[in-house]
C-alpha cells in the first residue's frame, strides 16, 4: 500500500529525521523535555520536505517552486524570475515547462541567505534544459541540494524535478521570446510550484508548442 499524498515527503527527509528519532529515547533518559524536542526536530524535518500533490494548469509558464517572488530582471535575452522558499514552504521543485535536460551542473559558492541579493553567489544547481533553466539556489542554514533529474531525461510540466533541504531559493530563466508584458505575476507575489502560473500569452503557447514538437521528433528517433 502506497503513502497516502497528505503525508508524502520527498527523498532525504530521513536523513534528517532519524537520527533526531534515534536520538530521543536517550535524550529521554536525561530528560522528558530533551526527548520530546528531538521528537519534535525529527517530525519537523519530515514536515519540512511534505510533497504534496498539486493541479497543474493546461497552460502557461508554471512556478518551479513554492514561496515569494523576490526576483525579476532581464539578463541579455533571458527574463529571470526567482522565487524565495521560506521555513515553511514546500520546498519540491517542479518544472516550469516540458523538454529535455541537456545537462545538470552543480557550481560551489557561499552561503549567504536565500532572501538576499547575495544569494546570486551561493552554491547552486543548473537544470538547463536548452530553451529554459532552473537553477535550485542553496540558502544559507543546510545548503542540501537535491536534483531528480539527469542529462538526457524528458521533463514535462509540472513534473518533480527535485528538492532543496532547509531555505533555499529558485530561479526560472524563461524561454527568449518572453518579456515582463508575459507576466502574470509581480515581485513579492506569493506563488505555489506547478499551480501558479508565472508567464501566459502567446510567447507561451509558442515555448509549448516548440516543447511538444521537440518531444515529438525525439520519440520518432
Amino acid at each position: 500500500m502506497g503513502i497516502p499524498d497528505s503525508v508524502r515527503i520527498a527523498p532525504h527527509a530521513w536523513r534528517y529525521a532519524a537520527p533526531m528519532f534515534a536520538l530521543a529515547p536517550v535524550a529521554a533518559l536525561l530528560s522528558s523535555i530533551a526527548g520530546a524536542l528531538a521528537v519534535g526536530m525529527g517530525l519537523g524535518a519530515l514536515a519540512f520536505h511534505r510533497d504534496p500533490e498539486r493541479e497543474i494548469p493546461s497552460k502557461g509558464v508554471l512556478a518551479p517552486a513554492d514561496g515569494r517572488v523576490s526576483v525579476v530582471r532581464r539578463e541579455g535575452e533571458r527574463l529571470r524570475v526567482g522565487i524565495y522558499m521560506g521555513i515553511t514552504d514546500v520546498h519540491v521543485n517542479r518544472a516550469p515547462l516540458s523538454g529535455t535536460v541537456e545537462s545538470v551542473t552543480h557550481s560551489p559558492g557561499a552561503n549567504r541567505p536565500a532572501f538576499s541579493k547575495e544569494s546570486d553567489k551561493n552554491e547552486k544547481v543548473e537544470i538547463d534544459c536548452g530553451a529554459f533553466s532552473i537553477v535550485q539556489i542553496a540558502g544559507a542554514f543546510a545548503r542540501r541540494i537535491h536534483p531528480a533529474v539527469e542529462s538526457g531525461d524528458r521533463v514535462a510540466r509540472g513534473e518533480r524535478i527535485g528538492h532543496i533541504s532547509f531555505g533555499s531559493r529558485v530561479d526560472v530563466l524563461l524561454p527568449p521570446e518572453f518579456d515582463r508584458t508575459d507576466l502574470s505575476i509581480e515581485m513579492d507575489e506569493t506563488v505555489r510550484a506547478g499551480e501558479t502560473v508565472l508567464a501566459g500569452g502567446a510567447a507561451a503557447v509558442e515555448s509549448e508548442s516548440g516543447a511538444g514538437r521537440s518531444l515529438a521528433s525525439q520519440r520518432t528517433e
